[in-house]
């Protein structure tokens, strides 16, 4: 069946039945795709261990972990092995690497499966790999919950498996484990269940400061479905609702009798990674003058420029939600624009397209209507995957 963007546009309010689909063999197709794509970037790690060497003259291989030792793994495995404040460290030395800035779900979750699997980076890789294949298949149930065709859930994880950033969908992040908990509660709440919903994003927020953005889309959501003016007749549902600010509640709670500071994950962001509140414009010109100006050396020049590019396409999916009236998901990825565009220049804009589900419906419904559009898609992010991959598992990534 062709897709048409009327059909994408006209609102679905009610929810879709709440019983559960039973286990196919479109999500066994789904979950071939990603083990195939998995195994794609662990040869891509393997052959960057004997490529690019960390020594020009070197005669032996890294270790085979080495390529995803490095960048934020490091402030996960300090906290899951040490804690946030070891040795009454903490925000007060001149040294301190911030590590509050990292919500507690992935590390907590780190130092569990470490004690099954010894190596901590094998098992930040092992959740990684686990908490991906839950996520893929929760995409693709949504995809088809959007589009009519029989191709629509795998060709948006195509898209999104092969998508430039799909290298910190395997390596010891967050993303994974933030959409293995944050796409099962959206299909929870588009059936209507709210307990689970609400239970599954506070699970999210625990693991990304997101899912608190992804709470407001919920509540959102359950507006769409019972009516503005059945709200409150939904009390105990709309109750729910307010179980995603438990875990941020609780974690600055814990910064707080640790720093006397309630919002010390944010002032950490600030010192570390310039995400001090400014104007939106402030913040393109900053990132734009980084990208185009000469300030800075090519490396970040190009990454700069990366961060253009997300933060445009960003724009450009906004909008159309908006022209959708598709309301819950247009506040989900205004909430991420306002967070990421705020700040003194764009940090991690294409990383955070990983968490923007509709982009890759979006995608997926376009090339479901004019074909050439997937080779064209192919084309240019194989390049740009390969190229950030590259990036990442060398060391040189300055995103």
């Amino acid at each position: 069946m062709t897709v048409t963007w009327p059909e994408l546009r006209r609102p679905q309010h009610p929810p879709v039945p709440a019983r559960l689909p039973v286990w196919g063999p479109a999500d066994r197709d789904v979950l071939w795709l990603y083990l195939l794509t998995r195994t794609s970037l662990w040869v891509t790690a393997y052959c960057a261990r004997w490529l690019f060497p960390r020594t020009p003259d070197a005669h032996t291989a890294d270790s085979v972990f080495a390529p995803f030792q490095q960048w934020d793994w490091t402030h996960y495995l300090h906290i899951a092995r040490d804690g946030y404040f070891p040795g009454r460290a903490g925000p007060w030395l001149s040294n301190w690497d911030n590590r509050e800035a990292f919500f507690p779900g992935f590390p907590l979750l780190l130092r569990a499966v470490h004690n099954v699997v010894p190596h901590w980076t094998a098992a930040g890789l092992l959740i990684s790999f686990a908490a991906g294949a839950v996520a893929v298949v929760a995409l693709a149930r949504i995809a088809r919950l959007h589009l009519p065709d029989t191709h629509a859930g795998r060709r948006t994880v195509l898209f999104f498996l092969l998508s430039p950033c799909a290298i910190f969908l395997a390596a010891g992040y967050t993303e994974a484990l933030f959409l293995a908990l944050a796409l099962p509660a959206w299909l929870a709440a588009r059936r209507g269940n709210w307990p689970l919903a609400a239970t599954l994003t506070a699970l999210a927020t625990a693991v990304r400061v997101s899912g608190l953005f992804l709470a407001v889309a919920v509540a959102v959501q359950f507006v769409v479905t019972v009516g503005p003016q059945h709200t409150f007749r939904h009390w105990r549902a709309l109750l729910w609702q307010a179980l995603p600010a438990v875990p941020a509640v609780l974690y600055s709670w814990y910064l707080h009798a640790h720093t006397g500071d309630w919002m010390a994950w944010k002032h950490a962001e600030e010192r570390g990674w310039d995400r001090a509140f400014h104007a939106p414009w402030e913040a393109w010109s900053h990132t734009w003058s980084g990208a185009f100006d000469g300030t800075q050396a090519t490396g970040y020049a190009f990454m700069f420029q990366a961060e253009l590019a997300a933060m445009l396409a960003g724009f450009l999916l906004l909008a159309l939600l908006l022209r959708q009236r598709r309301w819950p998901e247009a506040v989900y990825i205004g909430l991420n624009l306002w967070a990421l565009g705020t700040s003194y220049w764009y940090v991690s804009v294409p990383r955070a397209t990983l968490l923007w589900w509709p982009l890759w419906i979006a995608l997926a419904a376009w090339s479901l209507r004019r074909p050439r559009f997937t080779t064209l898609y192919l084309c240019l992010a194989a390049p740009l995957t390969t190229v950030f991959a590259l990036t990442y598992l060398t060391g040189r990534w300055t995103g």
